[in-house]
């Protein structure tokens, strides 16, 4: 399994690394920090240093994309969605927050539920039905609401992907209290 976290200027640092860690403590799981840029800043302007720049996001199995104030600007930058529609054949396609701004510029959101932080909701419902929940499946695309919720999102792919029995015991590990709804 490889997964693409894909980081931009802008993004909410706990967005990206409350999901990066549980994923990470996964055996048998691959992954690269993706940009398009060689440092990425978040919004407070801590630096971020992807281990791949510019890749084909199609070889990856997961995308997963942080919000932050950031991703505002990019819904609307054609360089950055052209390149997120290089996963399309993605098997999941995952956001926090407005990332999910993000997943619908790229047109991933057509016919589908999702959610994100409530106050962009408005903004998200130009692409999808937004639903009010802490974290939304639609199969193939899995959204979660505002960035506290990046982390309840990291152990519920974590239960996807390896059971609930590994994902309860990388719970523990955080030392997290996990209810997905």
């Amino acid at each position: 399994m490889r997964i693409a976290f894909i980081i931009y200027d802008g993004m909410t640092a706990l967005d990206f690394i409350g999901f990066y860690d549980p994923l990470t403590r996964l055996k048998n799981i691959k992954w690269d920090i993706c940009a398009l840029s060689k440092e990425v800043h978040d919004g407070t302007g801590l630096r971020f240093t992807p281990t791949k720049v510019s890749p084909d996001l199609g070889k990856y199995d997961i995308l997963f994309i942080p919000g932050g104030y950031g991703s505002r600007k990019l819904i609307n930058n054609k360089k950055f969605i052209n390149w997120l529609k290089t996963g399309k054949n993605c098997k999941l396609k995952v956001s926090v927050c407005t990332g999910s701004l993000l997943l619908g510029a790229a047109g991933f959101l057509k016919g589908k539920k999702a959610t994100t932080h409530r106050k962009a909701f408005e903004e998200l419902s130009k692409f999808c039905s937004v639903v009010d929940k802490r974290i939304v499946d639609e199969g193939d695309v899995i959204t979660a609401r505002g960035v506290t919720s990046s982390i309840d999102l990291g152990l519920y792919i974590c239960e996807k992907l390896a059971g609930r029995k590994v994902m309860e015991e990388i719970r523990e590990q955080i030392d997290y209290s996990f209810s997905p709804e």
